[in-house]
């Protein structure tokens, strides 16, 4: 299962690239490519750096090496009944474990189940001196180091070279139904509260604009209640199965057509979705904390209406011309804050230089 550890002929290239300041372009499955700012340099490639080191079902621990394929991982997790509950999206079949945490996204479940950063328990990192360094652990209670094993997830490369990643994972459940309601998007937060208050065993949300979508997950008995007490029409597990593959990975009717931007809203609980950033089309997510949306509208006008809704929103999807980036601007003390990370991790500049933000 595991393939040869790379690890010191990353660290021997990235240790050259630092004595001659060369750029390195950090490529995995390259499925995430469009994410981010545009960057450039020799490519680093992890892709080879691949195989599961350790996992102990027993202790809901895996740990695989950085280039090792997304699907293998699942696979073996599914063998013994287990998941990554955060369901990451893969964007295409050489997606890996990697890119995953270097990008940080997770999946339908996200708000019921956790997020990437929630689950990376530790990592054994590639700095940009060409040195090796681990943080974290292994075990779950484990708090060692753990904090700066999150500050990777979502870099985008931009602090190190994930070279390896424990993750929590956890039992998949048992059954899954997911029932459509007529309802206005309005109601994706306060029905979502309801159902999570009564103990509905809630584990993904969309509205379509149209409908809303809800997906239960649990024991045999949770599910059976919710369906037969719920008012919802019960949708058939291959179309339920196919709809939130859909959304996880973007090959939903909405991402098909990228003709215009596709933004990615991250909105507090119980936001006005019928005011907030309107545009011509919308899907809505997470019980209303993630709005995606298509719109030609200015940058500074979208970001200036996530902003006053105490949220922020990326450009996901679509040519890239302000001068800012795709993500949310920074303001002067946090800016400070990305450039002593920068300078800690890695001195001379050289990983993924303006993927995260410009000038860093």
């Amino acid at each position: 299962m595991a393939a040869a550890d790379q690890s010191e002929a990353l660290a021997a290239q990235v240790r050259a690239a630092a004595e001659s300041g060369t750029a390195l372009h950090i490529i995995g499955g390259n499925t995430k490519a469009f994410y981010g700012n545009p960057t450039e340099g020799e490519p680093l490639e992890t892709l080879g750096h691949r195989g599961i080191v350790n996992y102990e079902p027993t202790e809901l621990v895996l740990t695989a090496r950085a280039g090792t394929p997304l699907g293998e991982i699942e696979a073996a997790l599914a063998e013994q009944g287990q998941a990554l509950a955060f369901e990451p999206p893969s964007f295409g079949e050489h997606s890996s474990i990697g890119g995953v945490i270097a990008a940080g996204l997770s999946g339908p479940s996200r708000p019921y189940a956790g997020s990437a950063r929630d689950m990376v328990l530790g990592l054994r990192l590639l700095n940009g001196k060409g040195e090796i360094m681990r943080f974290g652990g292994e075990v779950m209670k484990n708090v060692a180091g753990y904090d700066v094993s999150r500050l990777n997830v979502g870099a985008l490369g931009t602090l190190g070279v994930i070279l390896e990643v424990s993750l929590k994972v956890l039992p998949a459940p048992a059954v899954s139904a997911t029932m459509k309601f007529d309802m206005p998007v309005a109601e994706c937060h306060r029905q979502s509260e309801s159902w999570l208050r009564a103990g509905r065993p809630l584990s993904a949300l969309l509205h379509d604009g149209k409908a809303l979508y809800a997906r239960f997950s649990g024991t045999h008995s949770a599910i059976a209640d919710a369906t037969e007490q719920l008012s919802g029409e019960v949708i058939e597990q291959p179309a339920a199965d196919a709809l939130w593959a859909s959304v996880r990975n973007h090959t939903h009717t909405f991402f098909k057509d990228r003709s215009m931007p596709v933004w990615r809203a991250s909105l507090p609980p119980g936001s006005d979705l019928e005011q907030i950033l309107p545009g011509d089309e919308r899907l809505v997510e997470w019980s209303g904390q993630q709005l995606w949306l298509k719109s030609e509208a200015p940058a500074a006008q979208l970001r200036a209406e996530a902003a006053a809704a105490g949220g922020s929103i990326t450009r996901f999807y679509g040519d890239n011309p302000e001068t800012e980036g795709v993500f949310q601007p920074l303001d002067a003390i946090q800016t400070r804050l990305h450039r002593s990370l920068k300078q800690a991790f890695d001195p001379k500049g050289i990983f993924n230089p303006g993927r995260l933000y410009p000038g860093l």
